[in-house]
């Protein structure tokens, strides 16, 4: 959330400033080096809480809601506010719908951790059997796996959650069927 707000302060600078070029230049800086590595290690980590945990992703609407808000952001980031910032950095002239947009994703980031926190809303209809909590050694390689990820992305100069992608896939294929749907 404060690198989405540092996103929202660098564009507003740019907008009020007579040279805007500094300002987006280190927003689009900011946004590739910074705020991609770490929104794509935040959704993990929460997917995978959701996955290895009791919480699961169905049993209680306030998970729901938060799996659908991050993938909402996390691919509104990618495919909408980036490379609008990515353009508006290429000819210098800040545009008022990125300061919105990253207005609107330091919001929506804002709502849930609310959510996490306050826990609203009852359980979902889905919400039958409780599913058992992974081994330990999940939540070592879930550690791992962002950390790996993001040495890979710098080296390459692109995010690449492919490790992260990897054991999400691992956690959801060894949690148990009736699990699935149940929870």
């Amino acid at each position: 959330m404060s690198q989405a707000l540092a996103l929202f302060v660098l564009t507003l600078i740019a907008l009020a400033g007579e040279q805007p070029g500094p300002a987006m230049t280190m927003a689009k800086h900011l946004d590739t080096v910074l705020l991609a590595p770490m929104a794509n290690t935040a959704a993990f980590t929460g997917l995978l809480l959701a996955g290895a945990t009791a919480w699961g992703f169905f049993r209680h609407w306030w998970v729901l809601v938060k799996f659908g808000l991050t993938l909402i952001q996390l691919y509104a980031g990618i495919f909408l506010l980036s490379p609008a910032l990515t353009e508006a950095a290429a000819t210098a002239t800040p545009i008022w719908q990125q300061a919105a947009g990253t207005a609107l994703m330091a919001s929506g980031l804002a709502f849930q951790v609310w959510i996490s926190v306050a826990k609203p809303w009852s359980r979902t209809p889905w919400s039958t059997a409780k599913p058992p909590t992974a081994p330990v050694w999940v939540f070592a390689a879930g550690l791992a796996a962002p950390i790996v990820d993001t040495a890979a992305g710098i080296a390459l100069g692109y995010p690449m959650p492919a490790l992260s992608l990897l054991m999400l896939v691992v956690v959801l294929a060894r949690r148990p069927k009736r699990v699935l749907r149940a929870g």
